[in-house]
């Protein structure tokens, strides 16, 4: 008789496959979404430097990248000691206006009668602009940080407000008479379903407070102030140091980015439910 056939053996991947597939996947996630944007500005870039270099634009004019590159590198204890006073001003004022918008938003939520008598000021606070009452804080609290922090704080707390209330209503209400007729309390209710429900409402109105706090903490040193990278600015400005200008811009762009994504970074581990459920629902559709 002759042997029975056997199969032929076939290689078991490695243990460890399965648990770097993850990361790789998350690696190449990352890098598809920032390549496409990294190659739009390096082209913007070249065609900015190309363009100066060929038609000899004056540097107080246009400084090229490479110049503007240049000043980062050369004036870097200076950007680098007025930074940090904007950054202060942005990081306080943010919070600020997160502790006074998340209370408020609770509170209006919580009360009708808070609803009616409050929400319409939050409302209004926003028709006057903000460059406009800069000047009077000025007055009032006289010049150095606070007045920055004031203009940043009333800046970002518009969408930090609008957004908590919405989600704190936007509760389903059957899942709150289902709590009641279990014999939940009201705080109870709120703890367990409102809070959790309105993360993220109020995480993407962080998004939104921290991109406009760098905004108001510029708008702030326009006004008046010593210190921070929009007096810099200001100063540069009449003495045609164009670049110095640039080279705040630039540092105002990273440091607005750089708190956006911190604030995205924070979402994910606050609430990994909301990102996990959307990915789950299309792999599913995948499949």
């Amino acid at each position: 008789m002759s042997p029975p056939d056997r199969a032929t053996p076939v290689a078991v991947p490695p243990a460890v496959a399965p648990r770097a597939a993850p990361y790789i996947g998350r690696l190449r996630r990352l890098t598809g979404s920032w390549v496409p944007a990294v190659l739009i500005v390096l082209v913007l870039l070249g065609v900015w430097e190309g363009y100066v270099r060929l038609w000899a634009v004056p540097k107080w004019l246009l400084p090229a990248p490479s110049v503007i590159a240049m000043t980062l590198v050369v004036s870097r204890e200076l950007l680098l000691a007025h930074t940090l006073v904007t950054f202060v001003e942005v990081v306080v004022g943010f919070g600020l206006s997160l502790l006074c918008g998340v209370l408020l938003a609770c509170g209006i939520a919580a009360s009708r009668t808070l609803e009616r008598a409050l929400y319409p000021f939050v409302i209004a606070s926003q028709m006057v602009p903000i460059i406009a009452l800069a000047p009077l804080l000025l007055i009032w609290v006289g010049y150095g940080l606070t007045p920055k922090i004031i203009v940043v704080a009333l800046t970002a707390f518009f969408p930090i407000v609008v957004n908590m209330v919405d989600g704190l209503q936007s509760v389903d209400p059957d899942v709150v008479n289902l709590l009641r007729t279990m014999g939940a309390s009201r705080w109870q209710i709120f703890v367990k379903v409102q809070v959790p429900t309105s993360l993220p409402f109020l995480f993407s109105g962080l998004r939104v407070a921290m991109a406009v706090s760098v905004i108001g903490a510029v708008i702030g040193e326009w006004v008046g102030s010593s210190q921070g990278l929009g007096y810099l600015m200001i100063r540069s400005k009449p003495q045609f140091l164009t670049e110095r200008v640039f080279a705040a811009i630039v540092i105002l762009s990273v440091m607005g980015i750089a708190l956006f994504v911190l604030v995205g970074v924070i979402e994910k581990l606050a609430i990994p439910w909301w990102h996990n459920e959307p990915r789950r629902r299309s792999l599913s559709h995948e499949e």
